[in-house]
């Protein structure tokens, strides 16, 4: 998402924004204090998972929560999908149509099927109108990277196939923070 970042705001505005969204002031955010805080422009409650796996991606201490200067990384990492969406949301619309995920994610790099984009489609439209709005956009697009990664980790000469033991199938699964 390089081409799609945004600058770092000052420590001032972040420790502003972290201080609201802190509502406990335990000096840690929760993901139930995130998904309270973010967006999704559906005036909805954010996707819980989104919120799960980016709180899991900025958590240096594994507790289910980020500290102020975890949540610096997080507000950035937020803020450089939205700017991603709106540059692929073409008509304005507030959601991903298919076509406008096709076009997002062959602009990533992937080469996918019309059936597997329809089978993301399906998995990540939680409203059931074969849209994704924001939350499930960044939800999708990084249990696809995810899942690229980790499929990468056997196929070493990159040709799209690898063999692997059921076991050692479960165990990457398993291992995925998704």
């Amino acid at each position: 998402m390089a081409h799609f970042a945004s600058p770092m705001p000052s420590r001032e505005f972040l420790w502003d924004v972290f201080s609201r969204v802190d509502k406990d002031r335990s000096g840690y955010i929760s993901a139930d204090e995130l998904q309270v805080a973010l967006s999704n422009g559906t005036w909805t409650p954010f996707n819980p998972e989104t919120v799960r796996l980016m709180i899991g991606m900025f958590d240096k201490q594994n507790r289910g929560t980020v500290n102020f200067e975890d949540f610096g990384a997080l507000w950035k990492y937020v803020t450089d999908w939205q700017n991603c969406f709106r540059t692929f949301d073409r008509d304005n619309s507030g959601n991903i149509d298919r076509n406008e995920l096709k076009i997002a994610l062959t602009t990533f790099g992937y080469r996918l099927s019309e059936g597997l984009i329809d089978m993301l489609l399906r998995k990540f439209d939680r409203s059931g109108r074969g849209i994704i709005f924001f939350d499930d956009f960044i939800q999708c697009c990084v249990v696809l990277y995810t899942l690229t990664a980790a499929f990468r980790q056997y196929d070493t000469d990159q040709d799209g196939i690898i063999t692997i033991h059921y076991e050692q199938f479960l165990s990457m699964v398993f291992n995925l923070k998704i």
